[in-house]
């Protein structure tokens, strides 16, 4: 069983990710932290194998909350996963369905550097293909519906 702490301050995206993670047989939501101190006093206490740690957030943030993590001796099997803001970026582009050369237009750049934030981000969230990313990116609140107009 591979024990999940997610750090994030928006409450959706706790949310999503703790939906995908409680649909995994072999994973276990370890607990929630809404800032950076809360984050680093739960992975203190109870000892995760992994954080899904944002990198924006109040009281410290994401790398403050990841350096003084991996500083901790006793934290040491304790590995720590970011989804830098241009890879959130790039899921909730591709959730809107733009294809890799839209998304680079957008973004102003590259083809290659869309396909690398895309990779990286499935790589991170164990997505198959690009339609589990546009689950999770709705699912966690990257992306939301839209109404029709009437």
């Amino acid at each position: 069983m591979i024990r999940v702490v997610v750090a994030d301050d928006q409450a959706l995206f706790r949310a999503g990710a703790r939906v995908l993670l409680e649909a995994e047989d072999d994973l276990e939501l370890a607990g929630e932290a809404g800032d950076g101190r809360a984050a680093v006093e739960l992975v203190r206490r109870e000892l995760p194998d992994v954080v899904l740690m944002d990198v924006r957030m109040p009281v410290m943030d994401g790398i403050e909350a990841t350096r003084t993590i991996a500083a901790d001796p006793r934290l040491a099997g304790v590995r720590v996963v970011i989804l830098t803001g241009r890879e959130r970026e790039v899921v909730g582009l591709v959730a809107l369905g733009l294809a890799n050369d839209e998304i680079a237009d957008r973004l102003v750049v590259s083809p290659a550097t869309v396909r690398t934030h895309v990779s990286r981000a499935m790589t991170k969230l164990h997505a198959r293909d690009r339609a589990q990313l546009v689950v999770f990116a709705y699912q966690s609140g990257l992306a939301q519906t839209r109404s029709r107009p009437t």
